[in-house]
C-alpha cells in the first residue's frame, strides 16, 4: 500500500483530504450562519459590521478605506455601504488625512468602541459555545496545525 491509499479504505488519501476540506467548510458554514443570526437578533447587526468594527478596534488611529479594504481582504466596494451606514450610526467617523484632500481615515468612536466591546464579549461566547466539545488542548493543538496549514498556503501562493 503506498501515501496514496488509505488503510481502512484502500481509497486514495485525496478522497480522505477532499472529505476533510468538505467538513471544514460545513462546519465553518455552519459557525458563520450562528453567528450571522446572533448578531442580527441580539444586536440588529450583521457580520459584516462586526467585521469591520474588529478591524477598526485594532487601529486606534484609524485606517484608509484601502487598508480597511486590505485587512479584511475584501474589495473597497464591498466596505464603503458599510462604513457609510457605521458613520450614521455614530460608531465611526471619518478623518480628513493631511495633505491628501481625497483620503480620509475612518475611525472608531468612544460609542464604537463600547457597542464593539459588548458585540465581542457575546461573539467569544458563542464561540466557546459552538465549540465547547473541544478541550482546551484540543483546541490549542487544532488551531496550531490550522496556523501551519494556512501558514504552507500562503509559501506557495504566487
Amino acid at each position: 500500500m503506498t501515501e496514496t491509499q488509505t488503510n481502512a479504505t484502500r481509497e486514495p488519501v485525496s478522497k480522505e483530504r477532499l472529505r476533510l476540506w468538505l467538513r471544514f467548510l460545513k462546519a465553518s458554514r455552519a459557525i458563520e450562519a450562528q453567528l450571522r443570526e446572533n448578531l442580527r437578533v441580539e444586536f440588529a447587526s450583521t457580520l459584516p459590521r462586526f467585521d469591520v468594527m474588529a478591524a477598526l478596534c485594532r487601529f486606534e488611529d484609524g485606517l484608509k478605506m484601502s487598508q480597511l479594504s486590505g485587512v479584511l481582504k475584501v474589495s473597497n466596494g464591498n466596505v464603503t455601504g458599510i462604513v457609510d451606514r457605521l458613520a450614521e450610526d455614530g460608531m465611526i467617523v471619518r478623518v480628513p488625512v493631511p495633505g491628501d484632500r481625497r483620503a480620509s481615515l475612518v475611525r472608531m468612536t468612544n460609542r464604537g468602541r463600547e457597542e464593539f466591546a459588548t458585540q465581542a464579549a457575546a461573539h467569544e461566547t458563542w464561540i466557546n459555545e459552538m465549540l465547547i466539545d473541544f478541550s482546551p488542548s484540543e483546541a490549542n493543538d487544532l488551531a496550531a496545525r490550522l496556523e501551519q496549514l494556512d501558514a504552507n498556503l500562503q509559501e506557495k501562493t504566487p
